[in-house]
């Protein structure tokens, strides 16, 4: 993707100013501010209407700017070794020196620190002076963006600008993966489980329905298109929308598919997209075909899970 220089000016600009900007990266388009500045994050959570408990991932260029707010480990170094930039968030030990925000950490003594891959994105990190914080631009527990047209969609002229950058390549947020002791995911996201525990070359064990918040997305109700999901549905009821996981023999104008022939990784992408759509046709309620719970199966389920508490 060509890199307009202006945009990304434009963006620095705003955010030196502590003000808020809407950012492209792979997963899900984020909201983002200063992470070193209470007021930025201020206006994160206030824009979202995002619950102070629930804290903000770090985005970060590189590891030599990381080095300042966190400890490091080996588990951690082979990960963004392997996989970084790209879809996966840390979970590291913040050390007492950081700057960053206690806001944006909930006054936590962790920091969920990633480094997004999305060239526009990275082009502005590059540029600045500071990291900064994004969760997924959209209301809280709402359907996650993946185009700037779902940001404008969710926020109107409540965000100051909106860094153009196309489509989300992933489609669903990050892995989120503990690194202070043994290594556990703390949520299901774009980089599956298997190849991660290939790289460590240890069991990883999955805590994503915590009692206690330590990460985003793990939220009991999240991920919601604003209108009721069923889940294992086999049959549909008046002025509902059936989403299958690959396209059927039967084509009917309420019948909504994720992927063509049940790519797992395809229909992950089309997620959210297909949400919106449906509650964008007026449908009052969504059925949920069975989604193969495997691979990124696991993560369309446990955000079609999140999404049904509505």
């Amino acid at each position: 993707m060509k890199i307009n220089l202006a945009n990304i000016k434009k963006a620095k600009n705003l955010l030196n100013k502590s003000e808020c900007v809407a950012i492209p990266t792979e997963t899900v388009y984020g909201i983002a501010g200063n992470a070193y500045s209470d007021s930025a994050c201020k206006k994160i959570f206030k824009l979202k209407k995002r619950p102070t408990n629930n804290p903000l991932i770090i985005h970060y260029y590189n590891l030599k700017k990381l080095k300042g707010d966190c400890d490091l480990n080996g588990d951690f170094l082979k990960l963004y070794k392997r996989f970084c930039p790209g879809p996966i968030t840390f979970i590291l030990n913040q050390k007492k020196t950081s700057k960053i925000s206690k806001i944006a950490t909930n006054k936590k003594s962790t920091l969920a620190v990633r480094f997004p891959k999305h060239p526009v994105v990275r082009s502005l990190l590059k540029y600045l002076r500071f990291p900064i914080a994004a969760p997924s631009a959209n209301i809280s527990s709402r359907v996650s963006a993946v185009t700037s047209s779902d940001v404008k969609d969710d926020f109107g002229k409540k965000i100051k600008y909106i860094l153009e950058g196309g489509r989300s390549s992933v489609g669903v947020e990050s892995t989120i993966i503990d690194l202070r002791k043994k290594p556990k995911i703390l949520r299901l996201g774009g980089l599956e489980v298997k190849v991660i525990q290939k790289i460590l070359k240890k069991k990883i064990s999955i805590k994503i329905n915590p009692s206690n918040i330590s990460a985003p997305g793990q939220l009991r109700i999240h991920y919601s298109p604003g209108i009721p999901i069923r889940l294992n549905a086999k049959e549909i009821k008046k002025d509902e929308a059936l989403l299958l996981i690959k396209k059927s023999k039967i084509n009917k104008p309420n019948y909504y598919f994720l992927s063509k022939k049940g790519n797992l990784k395809e229909a992950t992408k089309n997620l959210y997209t297909i949400l919106r759509k449906i509650k964008k046709d007026n449908y009052k309620s969504i059925a949920v075909g069975k989604i193969p719970n495997k691979g990124f199966g696991k993560t369309i389920n446990d955000r079609l899970m999140r999404a049904s508490k509505f």
